[in-house]
């Protein structure tokens, strides 16, 4: 019997890989040589960490000596959230500053002691509070603070206004770090142009390969005394062990990709986005829209439908060909309630329903069509159902 098709709307947990990036990987495998050797063949697989890196670079308008390949997005942040990152012949942070909506990988991820960590508060849709941000900097004094602001949410796609938050950083002394995992590829990424200190990003969510991800560095002037994994000189010493030469390579040409296409992609996963939320109201007009007056990606809202539980949902999308996510994937088959939600003050009944929608890449009209008409068959064999019990 004949698998019937499914529709993948689950891009914010990862994005499949992109068949030219298959390509670039699988052609990057059979490169023989440890790219710490001198010889030709070692030579050959650093010319492709080397171009890869300059393709990420590209990406966020950075320069390539200043992209650290790391295992993923989780490591990158973790690599960067410590005291010992700082400005060359200056001290680190005392204080860490992290966004009350941070992936784990922030909140849970640091190396600052738990009492020199603080979570800054944001609004209804999730935004963070630039004037509780300026007027705790300048309790600390200057040099103080290293902060961490998500430049969009991997589960509602709220964008945060980096660029102010980082010219308050930097007027009292302070770094700061942007996880620009879900963004980048989505909307414009500069380093520059947000004025960080330093970005995180992951090449699976850009339809390259899971496990490698970067950390970026505004300029050399910047380093991490303390690193996660010591032992060798590779990548500058920041972290140690053989390159994964084939995962860095498909790093890079998805990074290309995602360059090439940015403002035809966005204009289209934004036009399909608007679609399916405009059939979600039509359908179940009670339906509500997670921070939809913000300023979101293009390709991400989350939504929710009262009294209908998140978990029964998903099983009914999945049943009905759908994948959908209930949050971050990295809490995927724990179906809690998301700290995020609960950051923004979401009632605690409504935030245990919210689903999340992500497009992506292999997104096509056909796919909203199918996600509008397993809205109908969830909406009236469950919420239907609870509301004629009720």
């Amino acid at each position: 019997m004949a698998r019937s098709r499914r529709t993948y709307l689950d891009h914010n947990a990862t994005s499949p890989l992109r068949p030219e990036v298959a390509e670039v990987v699988a052609r990057a495998l059979q490169l023989l040589g440890n790219p710490s050797s001198v010889h030709a063949e070692g030579r050959a697989a650093r010319s492709e960490i080397e171009s890869a890196r300059e393709k990420v670079a590209r990406l966020v308008g950075a320069r390539a000596k200043n992209v650290i390949f790391t295992s993923g997005g989780t490591e990158a942040s973790n690599l960067a959230l410590s005291p010992s990152f700082r400005r060359l012949g200056q001290q680190g942070a005392a204080r860490l500053l992290m966004g009350a909506t941070e992936h784990p990988c922030v909140l849970n991820g640091h190396r600052f002691p738990s009492e020199a960590a603080e979570a800054i508060p944001v609004d209804a849709n999730g935004v963070i509070d630039l004037a509780w941000l300026k007027g705790r900097l300048e309790q600390m004094g200057e040099g103080r603070a290293l902060v961490s602001v998500q430049l969009a949410n991997n589960e509602t796609g709220v964008l945060q206004p980096v660029g102010e938050a980082a010219a308050l950083v930097h007027a009292r002394g302070g770094l700061i770090h942007t996880d620009a995992v879900q963004a980048a590829g989505k909307v414009p990424v500069d380093i520059t142009m947000l004025g960080v200190d330093a970005l995180t990003l992951s090449a699976h969510k850009l339809g390259g390969p899971k496990g490698i991800g970067a950390l970026v560095l505004a300029s050399d002037q910047f380093e991490i005394a303390d690193r996660l994994i010591r032992g060798g000189g590779q990548e500058k010493g920041n972290r140690a062990g053989t390159e994964n030469v084939a995962a860095i390579a498909g790093f890079g040409a998805a990074a290309e990709i995602a360059l090439a296409t940015l403002s035809e992609e966005a204009a289209r996963l934004r036009a399909l986005r608007d679609e399916a939320e405009a059939q979600l109201r039509c359908i179940a007009p009670e339906a509500i829209v997670i921070a939809a007056s913000a300023e979101r990606l293009p390709n991400t809202f989350a939504f929710a439908i009262p009294a209908l539980k998140a978990e029964t949902a998903l099983i009914a999308f999945d049943l009905e060909g759908i994948a959908l996510s209930s949050g971050s994937a990295c809490s995927s088959g724990k179906v809690k309630r998301s700290h995020v939600l609960d950051a923004m003050g979401i009632e605690p009944a409504l935030a245990e329903g919210v689903l999340r929608v992500s497009l992506g890449w292999t997104t096509t009209k056909e796919d909203v069509v199918r996600f509008a008409e397993a809205c109908e068959k969830v909406v009236s064999t469950l919420y239907k159902r609870k509301a004629s019990a009720a």
